[in-house]
């Protein structure tokens, strides 16, 4: 019902983690509004809700939204006409740095244990030097995710809805 009503323009509670990118894009002071935005991963939980969130005509949205998966054929060519690129594909390392375009928004949702640790769905130390802004892997979305469950929860208590 949630994403129905998402699709419709009129959301009730948005996905803890799409509303999180939105809001760390608004507060970063990254204009959404006539930007393209690539979204690379079609999820239930990521991918799609985040491409109608930042696509509906509202306040910290009205892109343009290209919806991407790691199955789309030469996907490097649409990840770097991006100026906000949304990479919730879950492959580590994705998308490097070579697949960015230079001063492109890079918000890395994914999360996988490697040999060296965490890393993100994007190559960070290939795609530092060419983002204009990235988030980091841990630490950037996923805080984020949880500050909007907690906002959710409360909006949810305060409306009596259980």
């Amino acid at each position: 019902m949630n994403v129905g009503l998402l699709a419709l323009g009129r959301p009730r509670f948005v996905p803890c983690t799409p509303l999180g990118i939105q809001v760390l894009l608004e507060r970063s002071g990254i204009e959404v509004a006539g930007s393209h935005v690539v979204v690379v991963g079609r999820s239930q939980l990521v991918g799609r809700p985040v491409s109608i969130l930042l696509s509906n005509k509202s306040q910290g949205a009205n892109a343009t939204v290209t919806l991407c998966h790691t199955g789309t054929k030469d996907l490097a060519e649409y990840t770097r006409t991006a100026d906000i690129l949304i990479v919730a594909a879950g492959t580590p390392r994705a998308i490097g740095g070579a697949m960015i375009k230079p001063g492109a928004t890079v918000i890395d949702v994914g999360i996988s244990r490697g040999p060296t640790g965490l890393v993100g769905d994007v190559d960070f130390e290939s795609a530092v030097g060419v983002a204009g802004a990235i988030t980091p892997v841990p630490g950037g979305v996923g805080p984020m995710t949880r500050a909007m469950l907690l906002a959710n929860t409360l909006q949810a208590a305060t409306r009596g809805i259980s």
